[in-house]
């Protein structure tokens, strides 16, 4: 089983889309996922543009947010962030996760220029949100092969 764990700020935007889309895109019953925020309010609905952004391409998030814990990290197999600051947010809470921490770009790009943050689209228009959402949807569909490749 490989537990997949997105971490980005709040737990509204980023990390519940990535996680939606995983959610969609997956074809093994042997891959969960989950998000959460490093700096989180628990029980938090994802944006509604978030929710919109992904209804529009046939994708539900029915999402409360959960605020990043040490029960979340034991969890992971991969804890993989929207940006290179939360990644190291996440190993200066929880030392012990740095084996297992990377920004999302990082784990699957093929080359520097693919290796940027995930822009923030908080408290932006419908637009920011959907780029953001094609952006992660670039990067999740390399990560869904990335995870075949490594069960063959």
């Amino acid at each position: 089983m490989t537990n997949v764990l997105f971490v980005c700020t709040g737990n509204t935007c980023r990390s519940p889309m990535a996680e939606a889309l995983l959610k969609h895109l997956k074809s093994s019953d042997q891959l969960d996922v989950k998000s959460a925020g490093v700096f989180a309010l628990d029980g938090s609905d994802a944006t509604r543009y978030a929710q919109e952004a992904l209804n529009e391409k046939g994708i539900t998030c029915d999402h409360q947010s959960s605020s990043l814990s040490e029960e979340l990290v034991n969890w992971a197999t991969i804890i993989l962030t929207m940006t290179n600051q939360h990644k190291q947010s996440v190993i200066e809470f929880y030392p012990h996760a740095g084996r297992k921490t990377y920004t999302l770009a990082e784990y699957v790009a093929e080359n520097d220029e693919e290796r940027k943050d995930i822009i923030d689209p908080f408290g932006g228009q419908l637009d920011i949100y959907r780029q953001t959402l094609a952006d992660l949807e670039k990067l999740i569909h390399k990560l869904v092969n990335k995870l075949e490749e490594n069960k063959a």
